[in-house]
């Protein structure tokens, strides 16, 4: 049984879809959901511009101090060693930003420039080139590493400048209504190594929302894995797929849940990492400065003799992202949003975008612990096809494959952060043009 639905989109053409009917009349998975509290017991009934900056409702009181001296270090701006004042010093060599707000406005999401002479300022460049004793078969640049740095202390040239350049791609709805894609093009320019080579793979990403985090990482891997059909058994046409990745701390290899391929264990891994490449932040986890072999000034900048970031800030850290509040969903009983709600189980969307998970009682802190929330994400590894490609394999996924993101605080991206630009790479100028770039699964 299937049926069609004429979708009105603000500022959109109308958009026809075609659902079809799973076995015994019911979607894999419904996104109806019985509370507006879509972080659980997290959630605050908060709007505008700093909706989600807030501690979550349910945060205990030994907690708060913690978590307001983990939101100063989340907006420091991180100055070159050595300086006054020794705790916030170590920016560099190499950096993308001087902290992690500069990406994550108001703990928000980040977009791509909306010229070409505008610099990236909320997003960066993954890099890799092909490597047979890879497990995946890539690896980092010789050269410049994994990630691009378009920023450098004084005396050290940044490895490079990204200029992005748009192809139009038209089409037209069911009903004959145009629309038109935008599908980037990047450039690398000012190269200070000389050429990338060939065979080299780039990976765009715009930084993500950083609510309800704490949530996501006391899903149980079992849970996961519940939810994962690599062989898609069930032959509705999704086979999420498990990312496996090292636990930098064991070695150990773990389900993988962060990033946008879902490339990083828990939180403190994910905000250790993303100080290190992101700012040049020396940690427990990443204790040599971000320079290759080929890159003699910044193996000769002046450093502190301990790590820049130290443990006990990056607790910190950790504990600010783990307890940031998810705002409560707004009109949750406007009869457009339900039947919203029930056009998004009729499509299949629910059939990745998980509405509804669970933590169970072994959470980092004890708010996180046994909560209903509704993300609408699994964590998983999705095939979304050519369209979205970046050819780049990490860890075991693919270049097509890419993790769910979550929708939640979706509506307020524009509130919070002044755009509407959605997927991996801030290409889809709003939620029309993000469904209509989805392709593979």
């Amino acid at each position: 049984m299937q049926r069609t639905y004429r979708i009105l989109l603000p500022g959109s053409a109308a958009l026809i879809l075609t659902a079809v009917a799973l076995a015994g009349g019911q979607a894999k998975e419904s996104a109806k959901i019985v509370s507006p509290d879509l972080g659980g017991q997290t959630t605050r009934a908060i709007a505008g511009k700093t909706a989600f900056t807030f501690l979550a409702a349910n945060a205990r009181a030994e907690h708060q101090r913690d978590f307001f001296f983990g939101n100063r270090l989340f907006n420091t701006n991180w100055v070159i060693a050595p300086a006054s004042v020794k705790s916030f010093d170590g920016l560099g060599p190499y950096f993308n930003r001087v902290s992690c707000s500069g990406c994550h406005t108001q703990d928000g999401r980040g977009r791509p420039p909306l010229t070409m002479d505008e610099p990236l300022t909320s997003m960066l460049i993954r890099l890799s080139v092909p490597d047979a004793q890879s497990p995946n078969g890539a690896g980092p640049h010789p050269v410049y590493g994994d990630q691009l740095s378009e920023n450098a202390i004084p005396g050290i040239t940044p490895e490079g400048k990204t200029r992005i350049a748009y192809e139009s791609l038209t089409g037209t709805y069911a009903d004959g209504e145009p629309y038109e894609l935008q599908k980037p093009v990047y450039e690398i320019k000012e190269l200070a190594f000389g050429e990338l080579g060939a065979g080299i793979m780039l990976s765009p990403r715009v930084a993500p929302q950083v609510i309800g985090l704490g949530l996501l990482e006391a899903v149980p891997q079992e849970a996961l894995a519940a939810l994962a059909d690599p062989a898609d058994r069930d032959g509705d046409g999704i086979s999420g797929r498990l990312n496996r990745v090292p636990d930098p701390a064991t070695g150990n290899t773990v389900i993988g849940r962060f990033g946008w391929k879902a490339n990083q264990p828990d939180l403190k891994t994910q905000n250790a990492g993303a100080a290190f490449s992101d700012i040049g932040l020396t940690n427990a986890l990443h204790r040599s400065e971000n320079c290759t072999a080929a890159q003699t000034l910044c193996l000769a900048a002046i450093r502190a003799p301990e790590l820049d970031l130290s443990d006990k800030f990056l607790d910190k850290m950790t504990l600010y992202t783990r307890l940031l509040a998810v705002p409560a969903q707004r009109n949750f009983d406007n009869p457009g949003v339900k039947n919203g709600q029930t056009l998004f189980s009729a499509f299949g969307c629910a059939a990745c975008h998980a509405p509804t998970l669970r933590t169970n009682e072994h959470a980092a802190l004890p708010e996180l612990a046994n909560q209903k929330f509704h993300p609408f994400t699994d964590l998983l590894l999705h095939d979304m096809g050519e369209g979205l490609a970046d050819g780049r394999p990490d860890f075991e996924a693919t270049g097509s494959e890419w993790r769910t993101a979550p929708l939640w605080g979706i509506g307020l991206f524009e509130t919070v952060n002044g755009h509407n630009r959605l997927l991996h790479d801030g290409r889809a100028r709003g939620p029309a043009e993000a469904i209509l770039w989805h392709g593979g699964e």
